[in-house]
């Protein structure tokens, strides 16, 4: 209830940008001021591991650059983590049982609040009222952990999508609502650029290697023939439906046909480095991928839109993500890493990330902002939230990579060859019912 209620806030919200100004682009870059930053008390060395997908490196370095400008005496430094949720997760696992201090603030993402919990600080006794209000409350109650906020969140996501316009209008073909029409369109106009001499170009890229991304990807399947997940909210293992095992085969088609063979090891950046260099017809992706493929250097600039995901035959399905931002307990120095953090959350830290990085904010404010109801992405993202739907973090608290883990390597031998989809998918059932049998 508490998903479906954000979610309904999220659209009223996108809904009214729309209304505001129906389409327009943000062209220039906005200028930040650092107004809201309170200096911490005394020197410190502050290191934030941080995404860089897209231009997220870049923009913490700015916010970096204007907090270190403000506070004489810190110094904060920017790692760069794997663009791989997994990979991060097991980075940030093994500097946490380490008890290791050599981290202060970690993007989290927001299926981990079990997973961190016992490792980072509660913000409520670091933030004020004033500044956690500003939040969306469904946004919070997601990083509260009994009565602990784990986590500042930071910004939403949804997958949705992404099309060229002009292919669509040069080979007659229509947006698809359905997987096979998207198989069918993405074959089409593939074949017709090729014959046009173009080799290297595919019908649609998306996230195939064996990590967090696949399971975004196969849950979107499994949800969107099934209408449910793979562990329901009542603790039922859901994965040998014929409709999703007919898509899942489906999908390992589409490996080495409309999509490149090389697929099955793409991340989100790999997707979109071969379609905003034109070399594909559609791509599944999150928001971030807007901003980018609309830059002054990119070829698809102005040629491409963004709708939510075919359906399976029950409905359209993006995956619920979103990232946090949470502060260690082992930090030496955590209440200037909780300003660091704070600042990188702030209102207009979320604005200038909204509309240029393509997040979309977890404070209602920032939508009300006049460059927020100027900026086409928000407008497109409504429709996109409205189909959302969150993994089982929930139903596997803690123990949610593992299933995670064990989804995704069932999923991805099949794409790759490796194994029967019925088989497959009968041995999934198998070892999630005797994970969940492990975790009672």
């Amino acid at each position: 209830m508490q998903k479906r209620n954000l979610l309904s806030t999220l659209v009223m919200m996108l809904l009214l940008v729309a209304l505001v100004v129906p389409v327009a682009a943000q062209d220039d870059a906005m200028e930040l001021t650092g107004d809201s930053i309170e200096c911490p008390e005394g020197p410190a060395d502050i290191r934030v591991a941080g995404g860089s997908v897209g231009a997220e490196l870049e923009f913490a370095q700015e916010a970096a650059d204007i907090f270190m400008e403000k506070c004489d005496g810190i110094n904060i430094e920017i790692v760069e983590m794997p663009d791989s949720a997994t990979e991060r997760l097991n980075i940030y696992l093994q500097e946490w049982e380490a008890q290791s201090d050599n981290l202060d603030v970690f993007q989290v993402d927001v299926i981990w609040p079990a997973i961190i919990e016992p490792h980072v600080v509660d913000m409520t006794e670091y933030l004020g009222e004033d500044y956690l209000d500003m939040i969306f409350e469904d946004m919070r109650n997601g990083q509260t952990v009994g009565e602990k906020l784990v986590a500042i969140p930071w910004f939403a996501d949804a997958a949705g999508l992404y099309y060229r316009t002009d292919l669509i209008e040069k080979y007659g073909v229509e947006v698809p609502s359905t997987w096979e029409e998207l198989e069918a369109a993405a074959m089409t106009i593939q074949e017709g650029e090729r014959e046009e001499g173009n080799s290297e170009f595919f019908g649609f890229v998306w996230q195939g290697n064996d990590y967090e991304g696949l399971t975004c990807d196969a849950h979107e399947w499994l949800v969107s023939s099934t209408g449910e997940t793979f562990i329901s909210a009542d603790g039922e293992v859901n994965v040998t439906d014929e409709a999703f095992a007919a898509l899942v085969e489906r999908a390992a088609g589409w490996v080495g046909t409309i999509s490149p063979e090389g697929v099955t090891t793409y991340q989100e950046e790999e997707s979109r480095n071969v379609f905003q260099n034109g070399n594909a017809a559609f791509m599944r992706n999150w928001p971030y991928a807007y901003n980018l493929g609309n830059a002054e250097d990119s070829p698809i600039a102005g040629e491409f839109s963004w709708v939510p995901l075919p359906t399976g035959g029950e409905r359209s399905a993006a995956c619920l993500g979103g990232w946090q931002l949470a502060v260690s307990q082992y930090s030496d120095n955590v209440e200037a890493a909780v300003e660091v953090a704070e600042y990188l959350a702030s209102p207009e830290q979320q604005l200038v990330r909204a509309v240029e990085q393509g997040q979309l904010p977890s404070m209602p404010a920032v939508y009300e902002e006049e460059a927020a109801q100027e900026d086409e992405l928000l407008r497109l993202a409504g429709p996109i939230l409205e189909t959302a739907y969150a993994r089982p973090s929930v139903a596997t608290g803690e123990s949610y990579n593992d299933a995670s883990a064990i989804f995704s390597g069932a999923v991805h031998s099949v794409l790759t060859g490796d194994a029967d989809v019925d088989d497959a998918l009968q041995t999934l059932q198998f070892d999630l019912e005797d994970f969940l049998a492990e975790m009672e």
